[in-house]
This record gives C-alpha cells, structure tokens and sequence, in this order.
C-alpha cells in the first residue's frame, strides 16, 4: 500500500543516516583528540584509572625536580668534602716537614694556618639554595618516589646524613644523666705522676753462681763475683750497657732495681741463677707502662654525649655526634688533650684485647700532674668533624709528634665525609633514573589505555563518510517514492 502521510522506507533510511552521522561524529572526535576514552561517558572504569595514573606522572615529575635539587645538594657537599681532603693532605705535608729539627718551624706553621683559614672557608661556602650539608648534625630528607597502595599514597624519601666537616668544639652535655660509668682510669690515679716505674730483684750470692737478665728481649749473663755489691753492681753495669732507651738499672742497697721512663710500653723481665746457692727474687715481671690508661667500654655513643678529661685544672672535651663511636670520642679527647699544649704531655690511643678504647696520657715534665679525672654527660651539642684543626701546632718538637696523629685523624674524618656523600649521590642518580624511566612507562601505559589506533581510525573514516554518502542517496530515493503518486491523478 502507497501512502503519501507515511513512508516507511524514508524513516528507515533516515535512521540509518542518523546512526552512520552519530559514528561518524565520533570518528571525528577520536581523530581530533587522539583518544578513544577522552571522558568518564566513554568508560568510566578505563577514564578512572588513567586520570589516576596522569596524576601519579604529574607528582613524578615533581619528584624529579626535587631528586635534581637533591642531587645537586648532595654534589656541592662531596666537592667540598674532596677539597677539604685535599687541603688536609697538604697540611700534612707540612705537619711532616716539621718533624725535622732544622727547619723553620714558624714558616711552616703560617702556612698551617692559611691552609685552616682555606678549609674554613670552603665549609662555609658548601651550600646550595642555602643548605650547608657540611655543617650541623641533622639528617636531610630528599623527596624519592610515591608508593602507592591500597591504604593510600606515601612519600618515601632517600635520608643523607650531613657530615659535619667545622672545627666547632661543641658544648658539654646538661641532659642530667651520668655517662662516668662508661669510662674508667687504669688504676683510679688522681694525678700523672713522671717517676719512672720499676722493678727489684735481689741477688742470693754465689761467688760460683751466674745470674742471667732478659730485659724487653735483651739479654745479659753476669758471673757471681767476690761479694753480693760487687756482682749487684756488675749486673746493674750490664744492664746500663745494652743502651736500652728509657730502661736503667741501679744498686739499691744490694738490691737491682730496673726502672722504665717508656711511656706507652710495658717492659718484660725475666731473672734466673744457677750455680751453688745462686737464685734470685723474682723469675718473671712486667714493669708497667709509665703512662695513665683511661678505657672506655665498647657500648653505643648517642648524639650528643660528651666526655670530659681534668687534667691540672682544666678540662678537656669532646661530644659525640650521630653515628659516632667510642674510637671517634677517644681520638677526639686525645686532639683536645693534645690542643692544650701541656708541658710535658703526650698521648696515644690504642683499642686493648677486649676491644675497648683506650687513650693513654702520659707525663714527662718536672711534677705531678693534679686534679686527673675522667667524666662523662648526655644532651650536649656535638664537636665539629675537624675539631682540633684550630690547635695544630708544630712549633715544638712534642707538638710536631702529637700533630702528626691528630691530622691522621682528620684526614679520615673528611675522607668519611665525602665517601658517605658519595654513596649518597649516587643513590639520588639511580632513583633519579628509575623515577625518568618509571615516568615513561605510566605514559605508555595510559596510552595503551585511552589513545586512539590512527590508523583503524582513518580507514573507519573513509567507510563512514562512503556510508553517509549511500545514506543520502537512500534517504533521497525513499523521499521521491510518493512523487509516483501523483502520476494516478493526472
């Protein structure tokens, strides 16, 4: 049946045209856009995940902004460590040449002294975007990635530990606890005596008898004479004439009497007779080092605890710093003992078979020593890493030897410094790297998601616009159908 009110074949053609116009749209607009899913309406779940993802690459790239500003921190900082190395190297040098008695000491010491002054400076101008990692104690935290989980999104960070390269002395602990226990004085002496210690032997005479010495490994064998002075005073010759430094011998009342000025070397004896009667007081002895020994236990150094030595009426400290141990707070007392230039003073530090830390003092001037003592406190402010460099002093010959052990010292702690910043520097560029290449693989990742295939998109193109062209001409034949119509009423 014809029917010029309804046209069937016209509304079916005008459907078609609608849907192949309403895909051809969206061609369109994928090809405009380059996405597939450019909005929630397209796929909400995909559109969900990749605007977290987007998100996730903006805070990336705000990562490595803040790896960059760290990278570069941490770079300034191990420059500055190598330099300081260097500059302490050199002091070295010097701190060497004075060793020699015949050299112009005073010259040698301004050039100390310029060489502080430089390394001073170099401390002081190791900032970036005004963080000095070369000063202070306090951890620097550097933004280092997002972690993602189902609790949420945390900031991880990468810690770099400042290295404190100043020469501050810091400031004795006022935290309240005791930290005396910790330390403790070979034989609980209040003074540093200088006396020689020694050893008696007494000779039972033999005319026939020999009498054999080992003094430190060196050995003597006197024959019984005609009396006990007699072969006393034999022995004791014997004993003078090895030449053993800081070793005498002398006839105390019949009696041997072996002395030690060593300061830092315990002395073996050993005594034994034979013939007749012949015998002697003691078959083996040690005669103690003259030196006091103060032995720190091997237990943790906490930031801040502070070590103090009196010795004649002052006293000399050193405060721990973060990861310090005891070895760091027993050579820092030794450059502060050393700093003061006591008349007669010397020390040495050394780690006993129990492996604690010791720091030994010894005496060599005209008197006592007063007022010894050993202490210790928390909750002070730490010493700088090159506490002791403002002291360095090779005018003398004992402050020549004492500076050559305290620059080893420093030397190690910059040495510490820039291996540390080192290690650091290199983690920030690796985290830097893995942060680049993490980057690119989010953005991959929501490309795989929502970016439009170009070339399916063209070919769906060109099918739809033939398809919108059919459309029409279908729509146009459908619409003249009723015009036969009128060929009835003519």
């Amino acid at each position: 049946m014809s029917s010029i009110l309804t046209n069937n074949s016209a509304m079916v053609a005008l459907q078609t045209l609608k849907t192949i116009n309403g895909d051809l749209g969206k061609t369109q607009q994928l090809i405009s856009t380059g996405k597939h899913i450019s909005s929630a309406k397209d796929n909400a779940s995909v559109w969900a995940i990749s605007k977290v993802m987007e998100a996730d690459v903006k805070g990336f790239k705000g990562i490595a902004n803040s790896l960059n500003l760290g990278e570069s921190t941490v770079a300034v900082a191990r420059q500055a460590s190598e330099t300081v190395t260097d500059l302490l190297t050199d002091i070295k040098g010097k701190v060497v040449a004075a060793q020699e008695g015949n050299v112009d000491r005073a010259k040698i010491q301004t050039d100390i002294d310029v060489l502080t002054d430089q390394i001073k400076s170099v401390v002081g101008a190791a900032q970036f975007n005004g963080l000095n990692m070369v000063k202070g104690t306090d951890d620097v935290n550097i933004l280092a990635s997002l972690d993602r989980s189902a609790g949420g999104v945390v900031a991880s960070h990468i810690t770099v530990a400042r290295q404190d390269l100043t020469t501050s002395a810091g400031s004795y602990g006022g935290g309240g606890t005791s930290l005396s226990a910790n330390a403790s004085i070979s034989d609980s002496a209040t003074a540093i005596s200088p006396t020689a210690n020694y050893q008696d032997i007494t000779l039972t005479f033999d005319a026939s008898g020999t009498y054999d010495f080992t003094i430190g490994g060196n050995s003597i064998s006197v024959a019984g004479d005609t009396d006990l002075a007699t072969t006393t005073d034999a022995v004791v010759s014997a004993i003078n004439a090895l030449g053993l430094e800081g070793i005498t011998a002398s006839n105390e009342s019949d009696v041997v009497r072996i002395s030690s000025t060593r300061a830092f070397e315990a002395v073996d004896v050993t005594a034994s007779a034979s013939g007749g009667s012949a015998a002697v007081s003691a078959a083996s002895a040690t005669i103690s080092q003259r030196a006091e020994t103060i032995t720190f236990s091997s237990g943790l150094v906490n930031d801040g605890d502070s070590y103090r030595v009196s010795l004649a009426g002052k006293n000399y400290d050193y405060i721990a710093g973060k990861g310090e141990s005891f070895e760091d707070v027993v050579r820092g007392l030794k450059t502060a003992v050393d700093g003061g230039n006591v008349s007669g003073v010397t020390t040495k530090v050394e780690q006993d078979d129990s492996g604690n830390w010791t720091l030994q003092i010894d005496n060599d001037s005209a008197a006592d020593l007063t007022g010894f003592a050993v202490t210790g406190e928390n909750g002070g402010t730490a010493s700088g890493g090159l506490f002791g460099l403002d002291n360095i002093d090779v005018t003398t010959d004992a402050n020549a030897a004492a500076a050559l052990g305290n620059i080893e010292t420093l030397i190690g702690n910059s040495i510490d410094a820039a291996a540390a910043f080192g290690s650091a520097q290199g983690r920030i560029e690796t985290q830097s790297d893995f942060v680049g290449k993490l980057t690119d693989a989010l953005r991959s990742g929501i490309g795989a998601l929502v970016d439009a295939e170009m070339e399916e998109a063209s070919a769906r193109l060109q099918a739809l616009q033939v398809q919108q062209q059919l459309g029409v001409q279908s729509l146009s034949i459908a619409n003249q159908a009723p015009q036969s119509i009128l060929s009835l009423f003519r």
